[in-house]
């Protein structure tokens, strides 16, 4: 997230809370999409980590990309932590251990997606490398430890730095050490909402397998095809996982909010101050909680917008659903991920065939799926095959949803070339993670450094 929220209005009610997700839907004729990638920077000479501070730092990164892009600087106290084109609305941003993401505009179709991330790394490329850094596309840092790895200065992190450890095993790794690419979709209504939210879920690790790339940490292979998924199974269980409240009869915007109100906050911010809110739920902080450790506060739309961009589900619903399982990897990868999705999703005939593929997937068939995934990928077992099989099936609706919406580039391609990275991997059942893996074992002769060579945006 490139910046945190600012909405003064009280929260009257719960009420308030459904109706600003209510208020998302939009009709189809308006419905776009949005990408957000991550990667992580190294240093080219020694494949080493990229600090915040120094001449060839993050900083100077910030600052060059501000100069070459006239994007607006975002700055927490004194240091510069983002950038946000004000007129576009895309905007870069920092994770914990110095990834740097764009959040992609909000775009009509996968081609433009395409235009906007390679725009993007001919910025970032003219910036970075007269300074020596290169980018990694890996779902997973493969060298640095976590003592090794750059510390962000963002006053939010510090808060959720301290948390993590206390709700979870991995969650420092997951702020660190991993990189993801996601799309955010349009919704027409509540109905569509949850048909979107259903098929996500169930498909999710699908997307997981199909995009794993991330098979090392601290130096060594992990035995896993995209560790930063199985990184996120021990992060915080009361913000991530399956949400199999999505699937029960009834499941709308009222269900969402009552699920959120209920996980513990991270913080109330006012002003430029982050006030550690971690010991509390939403439900509480409405119900007064915080009212003597913070006297005078009370909750703001502000607070519940920045609460519910600090869950962390397989798909998470805000004014929007995000997509959030798949590992960053190749150039291609970036706009493959919308691909997928919007070819699933934003088609009625499409969404209606993956919606009956899933409908009778049990709670207890998507779980397994969703721990399984992590470490054998598209060799997954379901019902009498595997998830190879099933990918083969989902891409296939997804080719006939982005047919149907032809969208056409200068070329006069349609939007199902950016699906054929996945299609090549599903007939095959190699990963990219699998082929990295080979790799290592053969011609990098160990060598791990050879992984940043490899992956390099």
């Amino acid at each position: 997230m490139a910046r945190d929220t600012s909405d003064h209005r009280p929260i009257e009610s719960r009420d308030a809370l459904v109706a600003w997700i209510e208020a998302g839907a939009r009709p189809r004729d308006r419905w776009k999409l949005g990408t957000e990638h991550e990667k992580f920077p190294f240093h080219l000479a020694d494949h080493g980590p990229v600090p915040y501070d120094g001449a060839v730092g993050i900083h100077a990164l910030l600052e060059g990309l501000r100069d070459r892009t006239g994007w607006e600087p975002i700055f927490d106290g004194e240091a510069i932590i983002g950038l946000a084109d004000d007129h576009g609305g895309g905007a870069i941003s920092l994770e914990p251990g110095g990834q740097f993401e764009l959040s992609g505009a909000p775009l009509a179709d996968v081609h433009a997606t395409k235009r906007e991330f390679d725009a993007h790394l001919a910025d970032i490329h003219a910036v970075a490398d007269p300074l020596g850094i290169r980018f990694a596309g890996l779902g997973a840092s493969p060298k640095w430890h976590l003592t090794e790895t750059p510390v962000m200065p963002k006053s939010r992190y510090a808060i959720m730095r301290n948390y993590m450890p206390k709700v979870g095993s991995r969650g420092l790794d997951m702020m660190f050490r991993t990189s993801t690419v996601q799309v955010n979709l349009d919704f027409s209504s509540e109905a569509d909402m949850a048909a979107k939210m259903r098929v996500g879920l169930a498909l999710q690790p699908l997307a997981t397998a199909l995009f794993a790339v991330s098979p090392f940490l601290d130096r060594k292979p992990t035995g896993f095809l995209s560790t930063r998924s199985e990184i996120w199974r021990d992060t915080d269980r009361n913000r991530t996982g399956m949400l199999p409240r999505a699937f029960e009869a009834g499941f709308g915007f009222e269900s969402y909010v009552e699920w959120a109100l209920d996980v513990p906050m991270y913080f109330v911010k006012r002003g430029d101050t982050y006030h550690d809110a971690t010991d509390v739920t939403f439900r509480e902080f409405m119900a007064g909680a915080l009212a003597k450790r913070l006297p005078g506060v009370v909750p703001e739309m502000g607070d519940w917008v920045n609460h519910v961009g600090t869950l962390f589900p397989e798909v998470r619903l805000k004014r929007y659903i995000e997509m959030r399982g798949a590992d960053a990897g190749s150039r291609a990868s970036v706009p493959a991920l919308p691909a997928f999705w919007v070819g699933l999703l934003y088609d009625a005939d499409t969404l209606d065939a993956a919606s009956r593929l899933v409908a009778d997937w049990t709670t207890e068939e998507r779980q397994t799926l969703r721990d399984t995934v992590p470490r054998l990928g598209l060799a997954t077992p379901f019902r009498g095959r595997t998830l190879r099989d099933v990918a083969v099936e989902v891409l296939a609706i997804a080719r006939a949803g982005l047919k149907a919406r032809a969208r056409l580039d200068d070329d006069g391609r349609d939007e199902t070339v950016h699906l054929e990275m996945l299609e090549a991997i599903a007939e095959s059942g190699k990963t990219q993670a699998d082929r990295l893996l080979e790799a290592y074992r053969g011609e990098w002769a160990g060598n791990i450094d050879r992984a940043f060579d490899a992956t390099m945006w």
